[in-house]
């Protein structure tokens, strides 16, 4: 009979320590990068080599215990989802958190209600919760979290979130913005494209609401067209605009503009004078269209001011001081 593999011991500090010639306590100082105390840069390297070349990778639980709570940040988002402008300043939030010891995970798992996702979440122990879409959290939620010992929960809405520190991220004064913007240029008959990828809705249906406030307001009338972000896709939209008889369009976002502002022009339909076009995020790609496309800015507290304030939450327990979300219209040539 063959006999089953036996898997390799995992390698331990103290396997570290043994291979480095020092103490387990100095490989601790060294791997955990603790300020307190001093360690030569020699032993530092030999350690470092060490750790290396064994591919020793240190126990996050075991590390959470000995500093008293845990080093990770969740983040309960689709973040690719959400668009280019958002998953860059993800990626820069990863960075500056990382100054102050913690680590990023992203945990994009669907569940029926948003107690079920905070007891997800919570099975995590993290130190604080970062909810992109917080619009979707509850009271309860935050609640499930805080028994749990999770330190601080920060919530982008457009509302506050009962136990939770609201950041301001009102979607639909981006689709208010929008069209206040087409409407005032005369535009009349204007739609707002709605986005057919999984998990854009969240951010889509605030913009549209936005939207129709604004219309309601005015002469003008919204309607909603959907569009995947295909080529095929705009094609098929193009190609019925004239039937559509729509002389503006809020596209949700730079990069389905672009691909509708490319479409409409093989059809045939000249933009700005058929059809005036609007996108959201002010991408560089937005400039470089012909014609340079409207957008609305985003204008976005810094990834190092979040991340300090999130420290100070999770640290201290200091209420953070964090601003809003402001969309800011930049005109170009495209409307």
């Amino acid at each position: 009979m063959d006999k089953k593999p036996t898997a390799a011991a995992a390698v331990t500090s103290a396997d570290v320590a043994r291979l480095a010639g020092v103490s387990r306590a100095t490989v601790s100082f060294v791997l955990n990068n603790t300020q307190a105390h001093r360690v030569s840069d020699t032993t530092r390297s030999r350690v470092l080599a060490a750790a290396e070349q064994l591919g020793y990778v240190p126990h996050a639980a075991a590390r959470s215990l000995r500093a008293g709570r845990s080093n990770l940040v969740l983040m309960p988002a689709s973040v690719s989802a959400a668009g280019r402008l958002v998953s860059e300043w993800v990626d820069d939030l990863e960075s500056e958190l990382e100054r102050h010891g913690y680590v990023l995970v992203l945990h994009a798992g669907r569940f029926p209600d948003p107690v079920s996702a905070a007891r997800a979440w919570a099975e995590l122990r993290p130190a604080a919760v970062v909810a992109l879409e917080g619009d979707s959290l509850s009271g309860p939620a935050v609640d499930v979290l805080s028994r749990a010992g999770v330190r601080g929960v920060m919530a982008f809405a457009s509302r506050e979130v009962t136990g939770a520190h609201t950041v301001d991220f009102d979607q639909s004064r981006i689709g208010a913005l929008a069209v206040e913007h087409l409407v005032a240029q005369g535009r009349r008959r204007i739609g707002v494209v709605m986005p057919r990828e999984r998990g854009l809705a969240t951010f889509a249906r605030p913009r549209l609401a936005g939207a129709e406030g604004v219309a309601a307001r005015s002469t003008a009338t919204v309607t909603p067209v959907d569009l995947s972000y295909t080529h095929e896709s705009a094609a098929e939209l193009a190609g019925r605009w004239r039937e559509l008889d729509l002389d503006g369009v809020f596209a949700y976002n730079d990069e389905y503009a672009a691909l509708l502002l490319h479409a409409l022009r093989e059809e045939g339909v000249s933009v700005p004078e058929d059809v005036a076009v609007v996108g959201c995020d002010d991408l560089v790609l937005s400039a470089l269209q012909q014609p340079p496309l409207t957008s609305v800015r985003l204008d976005l507290p810094t990834p190092a001011q979040f991340a300090d304030a999130l420290h100070e939450l999770v640290d201290r327990g200091a209420s953070p001081q964090v601003r809003g979300m402001e969309p800011v219209l930049v005109h170009r040539r495209s409307s």
